[in-house]
């Protein structure tokens, strides 16, 4: 006896499936961009060097911000570059602190952050000197960042891009 039926049926059902599947995803949340600046202070670093990134939030709201967490992560193509090397060698400025892994670690924000303040977490970056170098060299990073304000019944979250360094050989 062939079972052609359910089989026909089930491949019938999947483009079916996967479209009820898309158009029932929900749009990632573009409503409320995230209070959040980035900058580094060198858009070239020599090896040996060394750039501070600072990263600003700022509270937009009319209650406090009160749980930070913030992760900053080097991107997947500074990730894939072959003898580059860096490392964080200080962070503060305004927080209460850094995780023991920096690099890719939590920026510790004093809360709470009244409405319309803003506070700023520093972290500072070291080249080595034996690096690779050059034009196409960059040390860039991302920041997830999530928070929650309005007494813990509303929260943000989002991933920024934030700009490194260009790895200069002299």
């Amino acid at each position: 006896m062939r079972r052609t039926h359910p089989v026909r049926a089930a491949l019938a059902a999947c483009p079916a499936l996967a479209v009820g599947l898309l158009l029932s995803a929900t749009p990632a949340r573009a409503d409320t961009p995230l209070p959040l600046t980035a900058v580094s202070d060198k858009a070239t670093t020599v090896r040996g060097g060394e750039f501070t990134l600072t990263l600003t939030l700022t509270n937009p709201y009319d209650t406090p911000i009160q749980f930070v967490y913030q992760s900053v992560q080097e991107t997947y193509a500074t990730g894939l570059e072959t003898g580059l090397k860096f490392t964080a060698t200080a962070c503060g400025s305004q927080t209460n602190g850094c995780s023991d892994n920096v690099h890719g670690g939590i920026a510790r924000y004093n809360v709470p952050l009244a409405p319309g303040a803003s506070s700023t977490f520093t972290v500072t970056y070291t080249v080595a000197p034996d690096s690779v170098c050059g034009d196409a060299t960059r040390i860039d990073f991302y920041s997830y960042l999530y928070y929650e304000y309005k007494a813990g019944e509303a929260n943000n979250s989002g991933i920024i891009g934030v700009p490194g360094t260009r790895v200069a050989c002299a």
